[in-house]
């Protein structure tokens, strides 16, 4: 009984001479601090009990028995079915919580392509980050648990044949849910990247214009440095050689910045 005590154990199952102890995790989405995290939920499985034990509430479980309590009809059906449908009703159904959630997120990448390639990237940056991090999350909590769901079919014992395509069917769930977890994987990674090179080129954009400007007002301060020296030059004090300066500068500007415009730095 000390692994129900445990805040740390694995998804299991655990065959003991009088009962079988399955422990699962499932992704449980906590509103206090926005972010998804494992719930997990011990399970004792009996000849003619089952027994379950949250140690948070899982919306699934919470619901089933609502239902257990307040419809007799559906009580008696599901109780003459023996603990093991129990048991695959209990799991199949928390499985099953996990396809809204997985919607969400997918829902999430689409908009997020959407404003990235509608030129709102560096706004997207933290929704990427968030994304990614529920991913990892939601993968972090499923993947060790596709064992214990395949082992759990195996203990003839507390599951019998009759029951295997129920078990068969949580596991192809289960499946299911990690091959989409595979795919968004794969899709906020490339939108990462996308996202990445889009901001790396708008700042590039940005260094050229800067480079062009520069190199523009470069001669522009190399001819009133020349004219601006303590030295005396052709032409000094008149007014004529004002407006040949002020000609020559505005010129070599109009120049420059027509070749740089037509060369697409500007």
């Amino acid at each position: 009984y000390e692994d129900v005590f445990s805040r740390n154990q694995r998804p299991k199952v655990d065959e003991y001479d009088d009962y079988l102890f399955v422990v699962l995790h499932f992704p449980r989405y906590d509103k206090t601090i926005g972010r998804l995290n494992a719930a997990e939920l011990d399970v004792f499985i009996g000849p003619d009990y089952v027994i379950t034990l949250p140690n948070s509430p899982l919306q699934p479980v919470s619901y089933l028995f609502e239902r257990l309590e307040s419809n007799e009809e559906f009580r008696d059906s599901l109780f003459s079915k023996g603990p093991a449908y129990l048991l695959y009703k209990i799991v199949d159904d928390s499985v099953d919580a996990s396809f809204p959630m997985l919607a969400k997120i997918g829902n999430k990448l689409e908009r997020i392509e959407d404003e990235i390639f509608e030129g709102r990237s560096s706004e997207v940056v933290r929704d990427i980050s968030n994304a990614k991090q529920e991913i990892i999350n939601f993968r972090k909590i499923v993947r060790p648990q596709r064992a214990a769901l395949k082992d759990l079919e195996h203990h003839k014992r507390y599951v019998p044949e009759n029951l295997d395509i129920y078990f068969d069917d949580i596991n192809d769930a289960s499946e299911r849910v990690w091959d989409m977890l595979e795919n968004f994987k794969e899709v906020v990674e490339g939108l990462e990247s996308t996202n990445e090179s889009v901001l790396s080129h708008r700042t590039n954009d940005v260094l050229r214009a800067l480079t062009a400007f520069s190199v523009v007002v470069l001669p522009l301060t190399l001819v009133a440095s020349i004219f601006g020296m303590n030295v005396k030059f052709p032409g000094e004090g008149t007014r004529e050689m004002f407006w040949v300066i002020l000609g020559v500068m505005v010129v070599t500007l109009v120049a420059m910045g027509a070749y740089f415009r037509r060369r697409g730095f500007l």
